[in-house]
């Protein structure tokens, strides 16, 4: 799928079938946010690759916001060492590099922050120099997605030379 076509049609769903998303999708998956930059190439964040259905559930019950993922076929747990600066930065472009490239399988996600923190450290082992920045849950729909946002205009969130100036096509050089 072209990147632009990717970013254009990906939709956030809650709702997953029970088909089973293939290792070597998962994998990828895996490579995209191993692959994303970081900074000062820290490569500060790490990656919990949660797939056995019960360990799916016990998120679920770990977390505040997000207790659909219990439908996903997988989730991956982001963490990241907090030290650094730009620690939020790296974990959102790891997350979505690994949207984007299960969107190109036909696999659909959704994130969540909000968890429980004591009971994640110890259902999932998370040592105390790092912590949870998000978690992303991923599967194929229950339904065809269409990819239709409702998003502002460019010319609504974008400026030419300075804010408040708008933007229009047709100035861009």
């Amino acid at each position: 799928m072209d990147t632009y076509d990717c970013i254009r049609t990906k939709l956030d769903v809650r709702e997953f079938d029970s088909k089973p998303v293939p290792a070597e999708v998962k994998l990828k998956v895996l490579e995209a946010a191993r692959l994303t930059q970081s900074g000062m190439n820290s490569q500060d964040w790490r990656f919990i690759l949660v797939q056995d259905p019960t360990r799916i559930r016990v998120l679920a019950n770990d977390s505040t916001t997000g207790q659909w993922v219990s439908g996903a076929n997988f989730a991956v747990i982001v963490l990241i060492n907090p030290k650094f600066g730009f620690h939020l930065i790296d974990a959102g472009r790891a997350v979505q590099d690994m949207q984007l490239a299960a969107w190109n399988y036909g696999v659909v996600s959704r994130v969540f922050t909000g968890v429980k923190e004591s009971e994640l450290r110890r259902d999932f082992a998370i040592p105390q120099n790092l912590a949870h920045a998000i978690t992303a849950g991923f599967g194929y729909p229950v339904k065809k997605i269409l990819g239709k946002k409702n998003r502002h205009q460019l010319n609504e969130v974008a400026y030419l030379e300075k804010y408040g100036n708008p933007l229009e096509a047709s100035q861009v050089t």
